[in-house]
């Protein structure tokens, strides 16, 4: 796997990294043992950039990323994680907090769960509307200033927020959103961070998994899966949007790849600075991930798909009405 930078600071990452929320988190029940076996392979493969949060469990997945950080030296896996929210005893969300107290909390805990002494990418997950964003990025640079993290990102933010924390410190990534169906931050964010070099890190790339041409229904989903909820899975915005799949499928079997990897790699041709981060807890999906990052197409299959972009709005908000709140609009 080839590398990318994200920002000017000189993270290097693979150019595809892993996302590994729905191995502990959101996406149906979880297997440890499953996801052990594909962080592992991915290890082979060279997908060392692995991204995670406190939120995913809460706790649990940085406590599996932990699991493989004891059988390899630290060195080889870029870790990102992130903090945002304050959680009562049972694990439940209380309320956003990234108070400079709470941030100097939220890592010390991740730090314990994954079993380093720093980690290399730490995001705010989360705008907090009730902590200036420079108290919260003045509190990370007291951090990376003391060895425990390495590099500092923002979560679904918009410009403005990105310039105000950049003039404190300088951002290394941004992450958002951002597949064939959810292409508002290349409008929105991109003039921003490259003015200023910062990095994008890409998550959901295949549509919540909806663009690998693998899911037909929200019956294809566990029945705890939180697609459920998600207004662009609910039945007729998903028979809407399963329409414009169905042309990426046509489009990718034409070409002998999956519709899965034509997605990743569009996502990948967008620029040098945009590493995507799919998830998955199968081997298979992980290697035909990775083939993604290898696809060579003739500019005329690039146009097609172009085209068909041209004339496909998504239908559903991205997330539901109560997490939609979460989402910086801020110019």
């Amino acid at each position: 796997m080839y590398k990318r930078k994200l920002g000017r600071q000189g993270l290097e990452v693979s150019a595809l990294g892993l996302g590994c929320m729905g191995m502990s988190f959101a996406y149906g029940r979880s297997d440890d043992e499953c996801s052990v076996r594909v962080l592992r392979r991915a290890l082979e493969l060279g997908i060392n950039f692995w991204d995670s949060a406190e939120l995913y469990g809460p706790f649990a997945n940085e406590e599996l990323l932990g699991r493989l950080l004891k059988e390899v030296p630290r060195g080889r896996v870029t870790i990102a994680s992130k903090f945002a929210w304050r959680f009562g005893p049972r694990g439940e969300q209380l309320v956003l907090d990234s108070s400079p107290a709470q941030v100097r909390r939220a890592l010390e805990g991740s730090l314990k769960r994954l079993g380093t002494d720093y980690i290399d990418l730490y995001y705010q997950h989360r705008l907090d509307p009730a902590t200036p964003i420079e108290e919260t990025v003045g509190a990370l640079s007291e951090l990376v200033a003391q060895g425990k993290i390495r590099y500092i990102g923002l979560c679904e933010v918009g410009p403005g927020t990105v310039r105000r924390a950049h003039a404190v410190h300088p951002l290394t990534a941004v992450q958002s959103e951002y597949s064939l169906w959810e292409r508002e931050v290349k409008r929105k964010l991109f003039p921003t961070l490259r003015e200023l070099g910062i990095g994008f890190v890409a998550y959901s790339p295949m549509g919540r998994g909806v663009l690998s041409g693998k899911i037909r229904s929200a019956d294809d989903l566990d029945d705890t899966d939180w697609r459920r909820r998600n207004p662009r899975f609910q039945p007729e915005n998903l028979s809407h949007n399963l329409s414009f799949v169905e042309t990426v499928s046509e489009l990718a079997a034409a070409h002998d790849v999956t519709p899965g990897q034509l997605a990743l790699a569009w996502v990948l041709r967008q620029g040098s600075d945009v590493v995507p981060i799919p998830g998955t807890r199968h081997l298979r999906h992980l290697e035909e991930n990775a083939q993604a990052a290898l696809l060579r197409l003739s500019e005329p299959v690039w146009a097609a798909l172009d085209a068909a972009l041209a004339t496909f709005q998504v239908a559903g908000e991205r997330y539901p009405k109560e997490a939609l709140q979460y989402i910086d609009s801020s110019e």
